[in-house]
């Protein structure tokens, strides 16, 4: 069966990155099965399957159906993966109502057949809270950084769970990205700064 994994850097409606197909073997047909079964069969799994154009297409759906979601902010991050109609949402959340919102939001997508709700919904802890709002005003406040501070939708997302920072997102140079870690690694009572951010040049 033919997969897509798309990865969601939801922070700008255009930053949309559908990393390259892969195929998977299917399984040969059970012991005791007829022709007739396994002709089912094959039509099932030709039935699932997308063209390049059309999967993209899906994909940019998607996308645009998570960004558009009220709420969504700079310490929610949500990914997803295609597998024919098939969309399984992976990332973490803060926002407990995000989660059930991005499962209706994409069942609602022309084209998609089933949603795989794998969301994470991150503990709402004082001391993770106060470390969420203090890295982003590490980052988004200082001098360098402030230029993500003012797109529409915040590149750099914030996901902090037992005093663990994740960054993700992207960034238009390697200076700004490490730049993210010297800043996230000040704010007091953070255990350990992860930097997974990806450097698309403007």
């Amino acid at each position: 069966m033919r997969k897509i994994f798309g990865l969601l850097i939801l922070t700008v409606l255009s930053a949309v990155i559908l990393s390259s197909g892969m195929i998977a073997q299917s399984s040969p047909p059970a012991g005791g099965q007829t022709q007739g079964d396994q002709q089912a069969a094959g039509a099932q799994i030709q039935s699932e399957q997308l063209s390049p154009e059309a999967e993209a297409a899906l994909g940019q759906k998607v996308v645009k159906a998570i960004v558009m979601l009220p709420y969504y902010g700079v310490f929610d991050s949500i990914g997803y993966k295609l597998q024919g109609r098939t969309v399984t949402l992976t990332g973490q959340v803060l926002r407990s109502s995000l989660k059930p919102d991005a499962e209706h939001s994409v069942k609602k997508i022309e084209g998609v057949d089933k949603v795989i709700n794998n969301i994470e919904i991150l503990p709402p802890g004082p001391i993770d809270m106060s470390i969420r709002e203090q890295v982003r005003q590490a980052i988004y406040t200082y001098g360098p950084l402030f230029k993500y501070a003012n797109m529409p939708n915040p590149p750099i997302r914030i996901i902090v769970k037992n005093a663990r920072v994740t960054l993700l997102g992207v960034v238009d140079t390697e200076a700004d990205k490490n730049l993210c870690t010297m800043r996230a690694n000040q704010v007091r009572d953070t255990l350990s700064v992860t930097n997974e951010l990806r450097v698309v040049k403007p």
